[in-house]
């Protein structure tokens, strides 16, 4: 039973949305950023948008990705995100173990949060991006 499972809370972890020029064109990716020192092993994540633009209800199919290992102090990208999707609500569900112990946590990048003015140097990236801990 899920009350029976001891969820420790989330520390250095976090979710970087990038903003890369590859030949002319801007590319927007979302990562895992790892800042403890330990791997994170058998990382499960669920990506999905939803919320309303002009006025109708809209929602993005459910994506799901699976990650071997996640190194000590590493990244991991997860999916590229079209900015067409950033007036939704943007959800990350993220699961991990360390050890034999389980960790659990939502990200959500709300409505046109992601911006020009928000992106912040990702020295991890070596990249311009916006930080969701």
């Amino acid at each position: 039973m899920k009350k029976d499972i001891d969820f420790s809370p989330v520390t250095g972890v976090e979710l970087v949305l990038t903003k890369s020029e590859n030949n002319g064109e801007t590319q927007w990716d979302v990562y895992l950023v790892n800042k403890n020192l330990i791997e994170l092993e058998t990382v499960m994540i669920t990506s999905k948008g939803y919320g309303e633009i002009d006025g109708h209800k809209k929602e993005t199919s459910v994506l799901r990705h699976m990650i071997e290992k996640v190194e000590e102090q590493s990244y991991a990208r997860i999916e590229p995100i079209q900015p067409e999707l950033f007036q939704l609500n943007n959800e990350y569900w993220v699961s991990y173990y360390i050890l034999n112990q389980i960790f659990d946590k939502k990200f959500v990048f709300v409505p046109d949060s992601i911006q020009e003015d928000n992106l912040q140097y990702i020295p991890e990236l070596d990249l311009m991006g916006i930080r969701h801990a």
